[in-house]
């Protein structure tokens, strides 16, 4: 067959609910868009322990760091995971993590921003882990078999990491008057990152990742779960939302929410956020640092490039 018959035989497999192997044969733009997800997936993973990171030994007590530190070392391992994943697609772990920290490759919007106070580490916690519960069990359902069983791994994960948050959150909104206004302090600064975090609305059928099966939601489906399940709760806890637009329209079936500032979402994922050159310079540290490591296992004389 010519390689169009082939492409078009592909995808009647995934619209037809088929999954992929990595041993498959697969369209170059299936592969590309995949390791291009998959890549920006794991970068998020291990960038996402940055934020935390900081509040290890800034945690009020014994107990409440020892249960950071447990998240973080979780999302290492979700980071080495997928990296693992993204490399059966061509691209070896040494050069993605070479892109991220030289700047060439994108990590989530979320991990861009400053992490000011111990109420930033519950709503991390709760609202944003509960934002990529959201979009990650959707790729439970993704036509890449290999990513599937990475999800159903991480996801059980994720979930406990939510239950730490929600924790934390319930502390809080729970304490004094001044733990109150601390979280409702950074709700007030995290609401916009979180309303980027699943994008700008999209029209779906230019969508190249749900054209492949990648994604099997849209964005704003995937924001309105969001909207649905945890906005009730925020209100519940006399919580309040920075966006005078919000509400639930009957009608229509759906949330109604104002305009989160797309000029900032976009220069934020192209490399202009308030902490992206601070911790892209911490990972490149680190990761030029350590390059001894790498050389030893890879069997290079030290201070020598391979040939």
């Amino acid at each position: 067959m010519s390689y169009e018959e082939r492409r078009t035989e592909f995808k009647s497999r995934i619209d037809a609910g088929e999954k992929v192997e990595a041993g498959d044969w697969m369209p170059d733009e299936y592969r590309q868009s995949l390791l291009k997800f998959i890549e920006m997936h794991a970068n998020s993973e291990v960038m996402g322990c940055l934020p935390e990171r900081e509040w290890i030994p800034r945690a009020p007590t014994l107990r409440r760091k020892l249960s950071l530190t447990a998240k973080v070392q979780d999302e290492a391992g979700h980071g080495q995971i997928l990296y693992r994943v993204a490399e059966d697609l061509g691209k070896s772990r040494e050069q993605m993590f070479d892109d991220l920290v030289n700047g060439r490759t994108k990590f989530h919007n979320v991990f861009h921003y400053p992490t000011e106070s111990w109420g930033d580490v519950a709503v991390i916690g709760w609202l944003i882990d509960g934002a990529a519960l959201v979009t990650q069990k959707a790729l439970l359902d993704c036509s890449y078999m290999p990513y599937v069983r990475a999800m159903r791994r991480i996801c059980p994960e994720e979930s406990l990491h939510l239950r730490h948050g929600e924790e934390l959150t319930l502390e809080l909104v729970s304490g004094t008057p001044e733990q109150r206004e601390m979280f409702q302090d950074a709700v007030n600064r995290w609401w916009r990152p979180i309303m980027h975090f699943f994008g700008p609305p999209s029209k779906p059928d230019k969508d190249v990742l749900l054209y492949w099966g990648i994604k099997t939601r849209s964005n704003e489906d995937l924001r309105q779960e969001f909207f649905s399940t945890y906005v009730p709760k925020l209100w519940d806890l006399g919580i309040s939302v920075p966006d005078a637009e919000l509400r639930y329209d009957d009608e229509r079936g759906e949330w109604l929410w104002g305009d989160p500032g797309w000029d900032e979402f976009w220069q934020v994922v192209k490399g202009n956020g308030p902490m992206t050159k601070t911790r892209l310079l911490y990972r490149k540290t680190m990761w030029d640092h350590h390059a001894w490591v790498r050389e030893v296992f890879a069997g290079i004389p030290h201070g020598t490039e391979a040939a």
